[in-house]
């Protein structure tokens, strides 16, 4: 059988206020230490998701921006584009209109330069005609 001298109880107690000691002086400082870097790192890592979720939100923002931004551009150049058919529609029109007028302008002024021509050959034929009629009445 144990028999309990009194180094057993001197022992233990040595044991125990080792214990007590390096419980205060190490293990509840060490404790408390890791306390705090697990607590460091977990807000760490909440603040990094709630980082995340807010760029994923911020760049669905931005991406649908884009997305009206684009559409805006294209309505405007396509508004721009007809405004410009449109535009080169009523100066082919005109131009063609300008055309016309001055075709017929020229028609005008090309009948009567050929009638001019008609009457001044028509009168120079009957100058002619009675000269030849004068040289041929005089032999």
């Amino acid at each position: 059988m144990l028999q309990f001298s009194r180094w057993f109880f001197v022992l233990m107690l040595n044991f125990l206020l080792l214990v007590w000691i390096l419980n205060l002086i190490l293990f509840r400082p060490f404790v408390k230490i890791f306390r705090e870097r697990r607590d460091r790192v977990n807000g760490d890592l909440d603040a990094a998701k709630k980082l995340s979720a807010r760029r994923e939100e911020e760049l669905a923002a931005m991406k649908k921006e884009f997305e009206l931004a684009r559409l805006k551009g294209k309505e405007i150049f396509e508004g721009l584009r007809a405004e410009g058919l449109e535009k080169q529609k009523q100066i082919l029109a005109a131009a063609h209109e300008n055309a016309l007028k001055r075709t017929e302008k020229i028609k005008g002024e090309l009948a009567a330069e050929t009638e001019r021509a008609r009457r001044s050959l028509r009168d120079e034929v009957e100058k002619f005609s009675e000269g030849i009629v004068e040289k041929l009445v005089r032999t």
